[in-house]
Formats: C-alpha cells, sequence, structure tokens
C-alpha cells in the first residue's frame, strides 16, 4: 500500500475542528487494513510534517432501512493523528 491510498480523506465535524484548535490533532478516514506506523509515515510524508501520536478505531456500519429490507452502511477506520506543537495541516 502506498502513502496515497492509506489516507482516503481528512474529516472536518466541528469535534475535529475543535481538536485542531486546542490539541492540534487532526482526523481521516484510513484504509481498513492499515496500521498506526502506515499511518504516521503517510501523514509525514503527504503533509511534510511532524507526527507525535496515532490513535486509530474502527467504526462499524450502521443499519439503514432500504425499500423493503435492512441493510447496513460500510465500515470505515478513523484515525486522529497528533502533530508536533510546530507543525500545522492546511486543509482549506
Amino acid at each position: 500500500m502506498d502513502n496515497i491510498n492509506i489516507i482516503i480523506r481528512p474529516l472536518v465535524t466541528e469535534k475535529s475542528t475543535r481538536q485542531q484548535e486546542t490539541r492540534n490533532a487532526y482526523s481521516f478516514q484510513v484504509h481498513q487494513h492499515a496500521n498506526k506506523q502506515q499511518i504516521r509515515d503517510a501523514v509525514e510524508k503527504l503533509y511534510s510534517v511532524k507526527v507525535k501520536d496515532v490513535r486509530t478505531m474502527n467504526r462499524r456500519g450502521k443499519p439503514r432501512r432500504a425499500k423493503y429490507k435492512m441493510t447496513t452502511t460500510s465500515a470505515w477506520k478513523r484515525a486522529v493523528v497528533v502533530l508536533d506543537e510546530n507543525s500545522r495541516i492546511d486543509l482549506f
């Protein structure tokens, strides 16, 4: 897996925006099979920053109704990356 396929997209929500301002932490949707070291390397290379810590969580799909039956949305993996105090990512 290369760095472009590991990071799928940055997550821009109210909670992630607050974490960017207070803790210098950024949230990303990442590949299901990526581990913390691969995520760290991908963020450092793509954004040219110094990563301090990586936390990951697997998000299960939610049940949804589709016409006459119940289905689930797809499961995905979220990574919260804490950067060094001198590093910033400009997402906008």
